[in-house]
């Protein structure tokens, strides 16, 4: 069995891929694998791929036969990981020499479930530290003390995969597969269910990945239907926590935060085609209806005055759809945003 199993999905990336190959080279010891997952890349990045799997030490090259999202192609790499340890890159991202094998020390000094990371945000030539917003350092703890307080930044909204390194129990325990099929915000469930569903977790500074931001192929970059997926995301996680035995305490950060990604995409609505604005509208209005009430005028209160305008003018208009009579040539679709909601929006 490989000690470490780095899962590395690859989609239309080969300005970036041999950057992250390099540093995974760097990276390479006798006892790693390197499950290297191409998503039907239409560029020159399969051939990249193929040659690593070539040259490169532990590489893999898995190839998907059809494009499913970064969701999916991780679920892909891990279906094939046989080691102890998992740990995730991007395509698009790289790693510092030896980070793996320093992290790889450090979760199994601590002896944890798995180990959260710091990492350097790099954008054009700009590069930044982004710290795990959790204060104890090579503390073991249980992993739902990262997710509170709803009143701040917590280990919940650091949902990046590629930032920690995780022991095989909990692959084997169905925690580290993504949706399949999500195509943004696929790591908001992911971390939420980590969180709250793993036994011990630890923050260990070592900021060695190296995060793309503003390239053309992130995602975070498109402005068009696969955006959305958001709203399916974070629908989840809503549905997961009401589920929790603790869900009188995790309910307010989750919708929350729900409500801050709202926010933020609406805020910059009109980068989107109009047909998708006008659905991201009608979605966030009726995701706004399906929360409960007094959860959500909690969290509209404890925004700052512009967004809670924003989103208390999307739950009115959900409000008055809802109650507007269906037209006998128009009638309100079983499968439109507003139809069948559910929640408290009294």
């Amino acid at each position: 069995m490989p000690k470490l199993s780095v899962v590395v999905p690859f989609y239309n990336v080969q300005t970036y891929a041999p950057d992250a190959l390099k540093s995974l080279e760097l990276n390479a010891r006798d006892d790693f694998e390197f499950l290297l997952v191409d998503d039907c890349s239409t560029d020159g990045t399969p051939e990249l791929l193929r040659r690593a799997a070539r040259e490169l030490p532990g590489a893999v090259h898995i190839g998907r036969e059809q494009n499913g999202g970064l969701a999916t192609a991780r679920n892909t790499g891990l279906d094939a990981a046989s080691g102890e340890y998992i740990a995730f890159l991007d395509g698009d991202d790289w790693l510092a020499p030896g980070h793996l094998a320093r992290t790889l020390a450090a979760i199994e000094a601590l002896s944890c479930d798995f180990v959260r990371t710091d990492h350097v945000s790099v954008s054009g030539r700009t590069r930044s530290v982004q710290r795990v917003p959790y204060g104890p350092q090579l503390v073991v703890a249980d992993p739902r003390a990262g997710i509170l307080p709803a009143s701040r930044s917590t280990c919940v909204d650091y949902p990046y995969a590629w930032a920690g390194m995780y022991h095989r129990r909990l692959l084997d325990d169905g925690l580290l597969h993504f949706t399949d099929g999500l195509r943004t915000a696929e790591d908001r469930p992911w971390i939420w269910r980590l969180h709250r569903r793993a036994r011990s977790f630890a923050s260990v500074g070592l900021p060695g990945i190296f995060y793309r931001r503003g390239i053309s192929t992130s995602l975070t970059q498109i402005k068009d239907e696969r955006q959305l997926d958001f709203i399916r995301a974070f629908d989840q996680v809503l549905a997961d926590t009401a589920a929790d035995a603790e869900s009188g305490r995790l309910l307010p950060k989750a919708v929350r935060t729900y409500c801050a990604i709202i926010a933020h995409h609406i805020g910059s609505i009109e980068k989107f085609e109009r047909p998708v604005a006008e659905k991201l509208r009608a979605l966030s209005a009726a995701a706004l209806g399906r929360m409960p009430g007094e959860l959500l005028d909690q969290a509209l209160d404890a925004m700052d005055a512009e967004r809670a305008a924003l989103l208390r003018r999307l739950r009115r208009a959900h409000r008055r759809a809802r109650s507007a009579p269906s037209s006998p040539f128009f009638p309100t679709s079983p499968t439109s945003p507003t139809a069948g909601a559910r929640g408290g929006d009294r």
